[in-house]
């Protein structure tokens, strides 16, 4: 999956070529053969590394929550444009740009009326219920982030029980194969006693 991703690259070399009959200079280019390699061992730092790196069509609670403070700052970026041009129009230091104005009306004719009190509540719930399915998303990942943990640390566990069981397992073999060979030895040496 790794390799399908990576990007290729070309390398290239710049020539600037001097003549003596004082014609200009002429500048060549050449193609550098080049090949990006790694490591089995910096592949996978690599791909430790890109495990963190989340989907992005996926947001975070926070990564939604930024994206809304940052349009909510340009937004008033743009109004505040608005109202110096608007304040320099009757003031009387710019002249009147009419395509300027009809969009500002149709702007302003798009706006909803924010004075009845159900279209306040039916934006309100509309809101409440997306940050709803937001957060709990946010904490149905992290659950699963945290199960993750747990499985990979009883694995962990049980594969480091398994190899001292292992280790012990193996000791034992040994001492009994060093008693038999010396049960052998000490039967070698009783027959060629008698």
């Amino acid at each position: 999956e790794w390799r399908a991703m990576t990007a290729q690259s070309s390398g290239i070399n710049a020539e600037y070529g001097v003549h003596d009959d004082g014609t200009p200079t002429t500048r060549t280019f050449d193609h550098v053969r080049s090949e990006i390699g790694a490591e089995e061992a910096e592949e996978v730092g690599v791909e430790h590394l890109l495990r963190d790196i989340k989907d992005t069509t996926v947001g975070s609670l926070s990564q939604h929550l930024t994206t809304l403070v940052t349009a909510l700052k340009s937004l008033f970026s743009k109004l505040d444009d608005i109202s110096v041009y608007l304040g320099q129009v009757t003031d009387g230091t710019l002249p009147v740009n009419h395509p300027i104005i009809y969009q500002l009306q149709d702007v302003f004719n798009l706006l909803p009326n924010l004075n009845i009190p159900q279209l306040m509540d039916a934006f309100t719930v509309k809101t409440n219920d997306q940050n709803l399915v937001m957060y709990t998303a946010s904490i149905i990942r992290a659950v699963i982030a945290l199960h993750s943990l747990i499985n990979n640390k009883t694995s962990n566990c049980a594969a480091e029980k398994d190899g001292v069981k292992k280790v012990e397992v193996e000791k034992e073999d040994k001492e009994e194969k060093e008693k038999d060979t010396s049960k052998e030895d000490s039967n070698k040496k009783d027959v060629k006693s008698t």
